[in-house]
């Protein structure tokens, strides 16, 4: 499979990016380009890949702000979740605009569904819509034992979901019914702080043990 998996935090959010290659065909995409375009375009050049998607685990800036100079950059697709469509083009829907410094966006190339696949040269992405921290939040199942999360799930936490389009519920309703599935040495890899495993966060998680 030669699955190249490369993480690392950009900007002042401290938002992980991963960028997702192919070592056969050499083709790559990134995942949440949220800040320090170079930075990204940098790692992309070392690992020696062609970025032809950006696909966003969901539509706040911390998670997209450098998403136009990526894009520009590579010429790659931009794939959303339908839900979370509008948060590309609308500063006040992805809480930009809140925040003194507007980020509005064109409209994504690609629009996804749960349950979708994503080609990146050979391997195969799973989508996988986790609703509750934002409408059309989704996470990525990369490989058989690594999982990209977002800010559905972190280690030893859950995302937000106090802003608008939010549901603590249907979060964790999200995340019981559809990444605690997955075997427990699943790695977990999440939009923020450090990689986890799904067999930790379902014995350690104070939100989904019960304690919160």
């Amino acid at each position: 499979m030669a699955l190249i998996f490369d993480g690392f935090s950009v900007g002042a959010w401290e938002s992980n990016c991963y960028i997702i290659g192919c070592g056969v065909t050499k083709e790559g995409a990134v995942v949440d380009p949220g800040a320090d375009a170079k930075k990204i375009l940098n790692r992309v050049k070392k690992l020696g890949l062609q970025i032809n998607k950006i696909i966003l685990t969901h539509g706040h800036p911390d998670h997209l702000s450098a998403l136009a100079e990526v894009q520009q950059a590579t010429g790659a697709k931009v794939l959303i979740h339908g839900d979370d469509a509008e948060m590309l083009v609308d500063a006040r829907r992805n809480l930009s605009f809140y925040m003194g410094k507007s980020v509005e966006l064109k409209e994504a190339d690609v629009l996804l569904k749960d349950g979708d696949t994503i080609q990146v040269g050979n391997i195969t992405l799973e989508v996988i819509h986790t609703p509750g921290h934002t409408p059309g939040g989704i996470c990525l199942k990369c490989a058989r034992d690594i999982v990209i999360t977002g800010d559905t799930l972190f280690a030893g936490s859950v995302g937000r979901s106090d802003f608008p389009g939010g549901s603590h519920s249907q979060l964790i309703a999200s995340i019981k019914s559809k990444l605690l599935k997955f075997p427990p040495d699943t790695k977990v890899y999440p939009g923020h702080g450090p990689a986890s495993t799904i067999g930790a966060e379902m014995r350690y998680n104070p939100f989904l043990t019960g304690a919160f």
